[in-house]
């Protein structure tokens, strides 16, 4: 009898697969499938909102009129009607674009992947807002970056002096996980630092549209000294849907051109039937006057966890009042772990994001995410109900 054959395992996985986590966000999703959890956990768009009908007759009149070029390949950088689409709405919004301007990408989660290929070699050094939209810290700790809080503005020159970064990461309206936005003031001072420094601006705008309160502020790109220098970043995820997977990203020519030899390497280009049915919607529909519906019932949403919140949280704890986007941002009591009671209020059929893996330096273990755009205000009311109750022990 021959003997078995020896076995050999296979080689191992890349170092960064084995250092980067998958998103705890991802994985209290899970925890919180029951249908009787109320979840303020995610970052989901309220489904009832989205104009389905719109939606659906943009993909009938697409394939119906165009089947042979909707189901074909097409170019890395995107469909040109969608293209001249979305330059026409950021030069709308105070920002002057032109097609060639722009990349398509498949969400702007994409985008974030393609500047990483772009821009990072490992060890390279990459800033970012403290707390940080979690999926960007994934992306970036995964192209072999060395991330670096910057909690404070006021500090950006200083940390970009010490730390010679390639660029500095910012959702600057209604931030994702804490719905700040910068100021105007704050915008022109990352502007003149970049500029003065040398280093890029990635500028990350998923939820500008989506504002119930104040002025609007220009785009970062749109200051002096930010011009060559800022990449801007948008989608459609948050006001028309996000099963579409449409983003864009808008760059100097040289960079934006990288990034097109990187979505080559990943994709090929972005599904063309998709492309071209939101071209369509886009020339057919009213998008701004479907934003305005999304806004006003948002708003309420907001509103009504604001006002449920003096109930909820115990003595002493803190809160956001974002000006727009989905996200709140809460503190509890010195003291307060929101990942140890995150149990407790899943054990009361609510729950929450705990802060903590929004940092990129060192958590505040007290912070914790608040989505108030998923749920009616009065499930919004009933949760918070719940929670007080988690919190109360």
């Amino acid at each position: 009898m021959s003997p078995a054959p020896t076995r050999v395992l296979p080689p191992q996985l890349a170092a960064r697969a084995a250092t980067v986590t998958a998103s705890p966000v991802r994985e209290i999703l899970a925890l919180t499938a029951r249908p009787e959890v109320i979840s303020f956990a995610g970052g989901l768009p309220a489904p009832e909102l989205f104009d389905t009908e719109g939606v659906s007759e943009a993909f009938r009149a697409v394939l119906d009129e165009q089947p042979k070029a909707a189901l074909q390949y097409s170019t890395t950088e995107g469909d040109p009607g969608l293209r001249t689409a979305v330059a026409a709405r950021v030069g709308a919004r105070g920002l002057p674009t032109a097609p060639d301007d722009l990349v398509i990408t498949t969400g702007s989660q994409q985008g974030l992947s393609l500047l990483a290929s772009a821009l990072i070699e490992p060890g390279d050094v990459v800033l970012v807002e403290n707390p940080c939209y979690l999926a960007a810290l994934q992306v970036f700790g995964f192209a072999g970056a060395r991330v670096v809080p910057v909690p404070d503005l006021a500090d950006l020159d200083d940390i970009v002096r010490r730390e010679r970064p390639k660029f500095f990461y910012t959702v600057p309206n209604f931030q994702n996980p804490t719905g700040r936005t910068m100021s105007d003031a704050q915008r022109a001072s990352v502007a003149e630092v970049a500029a003065r420094r040398g280093m890029w601006i990635v500028e990350d705008d998923p939820y500008g549209e989506l504002r119930y309160e104040g002025e609007a502020t220009g785009w970062i790109a749109s200051y002096p000294g930010a011009e060559d220098r800022t990449v801007l970043m948008g989608s459609f995820s948050k006001v028309m849907a996000p099963g579409l997977r449409i983003g864009w990203l808008r760059a100097p020519a040289e960079l934006l051109r990288a990034c097109a030899v990187a979505k080559q390497a990943a994709d090929l280009h972005t599904p063309t039937v998709t492309q071209l049915a939101a071209a369509r919607y886009l020339a057919d529909r009213d998008l701004d006057a479907h934003i305005a519906t999304v806004r006003e019932a948002y708003g309420a949403r907001r509103d009504a966890m604001l006002a449920a919140l003096p109930d909820a949280l115990p003595d002493g704890a803190e809160w956001s009042r974002p000006q727009g986007g989905m996200f709140l941002w809460a503190r509890l009591p010195q003291g307060a772990d929101a990942t140890a009671l995150l149990r407790t209020a899943i054990s009361h059929d609510v729950a929450y994001v705990p802060g903590a893996p929004f940092y990129a330096g060192e958590p505040d273990p007290a912070t914790l995410r608040l989505c108030f755009v998923s749920e009616t205000p009065e499930v919004i009311r009933k949760g918070l109900g719940r929670l007080g109750a988690a919190l109360r022990g």
